[in-house]
């Protein structure tokens, strides 16, 4: 059995993680701030070499709305809640000509300095964030969106996407044979732990507890035990749950448990999995930031002392 691992994976959207919930008047300095925040993190994983992997909206590799459009597959998804259909926002010319005009909807120079930074993975997080367990929608049609979020991120950046994280964890295991047939190699699924099977009202709760106290067994998981099947399913560990000043009394105790399940793991010659959102650091930056870095450097310390490895979702 091999050294511990970190892995890291971060669920690249801006607006396109939610318009149904965030009313882009009233969030554009959230999204800016969210901009500006993502070349200080690869400049900290470029200072503490980590390995990580950006699942990103292919949406956003658009160079402009002639090429989002051109791009776009023609059986969209037909859920019962059209809301979540994002397809919405470019019909209702809610979207704009180009990343200067609309910095919310298409990031090519960020996906840039994405593949710039050493050993960091461009992944999908879809090409439209779609919704694999929302009623509606097919199998075709998620085809569809794995073909389209291939076929741009190879025009655009040459790149085949083998890292898969579906959009808000709804992870469907009779969709990865559809994904490994557009060259997903891996994809991450939820952890094993009872509050991500259930679907009682009260588990956001215990999600949330669960980020200050173990309530369950280990989020950590040996990498002989990581399932082989259409493609390798990579459990999560921990949402990195960011700094709010409402939380200001706690944070302490959040990161002293991120990092002693680093170490349990780095211990235990385990692979720990941590993710988050970039838009997660879009309120009070410099403290997540901070923050980020106190994690990264008790990656180092670990690696030091016994080895811990960073590696993104590929290259497990």
């Amino acid at each position: 059995m091999g050294n511990g691992k970190f892995i890291i994976s971060l669920d690249f959207e801006l607006h396109w993680g939610g318009p149904e919930n965030w009313e882009l008047n009233l969030f554009k300095d959230y999204f800016d701030t969210t901009r500006k925040s993502i070349p200080t993190v690869l400049s900290l994983f470029e200072k503490y070499n980590i390995h990580a992997t950006w699942a990103t909206v292919g949406f956003l590799f658009a160079k402009n709305k002639e090429q989002l459009l051109a791009y776009c597959p023609k059986d969209r998804p037909t859920y019962n809640n059209k809301i979540l259909s994002y397809y919405n926002l470019i019909d209702a010319n809610q979207v704009g000509e180009n990343e200067i005009d609309d910095p919310y909807h298409y990031a090519p120079s960020l996906i840039s300095k994405i593949l710039q930074t050493p050993n960091q993975e461009l992944g999908t997080h879809t090409f439209a964030h779609y919704y694999c367990n929302e009623e509606g929608q097919n199998k075709f049609q998620f085809d569809q969106d794995l073909k389209a979020a291939q076929a741009l991120a190879k025009e655009n950046f040459n790149v085949e996407l083998k890292s898969l994280v579906f959009p808000r964890n709804q992870f469907n295991e009779e969709y990865l044979e559809i994904a490994k047939q557009n060259g997903i190699k891996v994809v991450r699924s939820n952890p094993d732990v009872w509050f991500w099977k259930s679907t009682s009202k009260f588990i956001p709760i215990a999600r949330a507890f669960d980020t200050l106290f173990p309530i369950s067994k280990t989020v950590t998981f040996h990498e002989d035990n990581i399932k082989k099947q259409d493609v390798v399913l990579l459990p999560a560990s921990r949402f990195l749950r960011p700094y709010t000043e409402r939380e200001k009394l706690i944070q302490k105790i959040k990161i002293n448990r991120v990092k002693s399940e680093m170490e349990y793991a780095a211990k235990n010659n385990k692979v720990y999995h941590l993710w988050w959102h970039p838009h997660n650091f879009g309120n009070s930056i410099d403290m997540n930031l901070f923050y980020l870095e106190e994690i990264l450097k008790h990656f180092q310390k670990l690696k030091t002392q016994f080895s811990f490895q960073s590696c993104s979702m590929i290259e497990m």
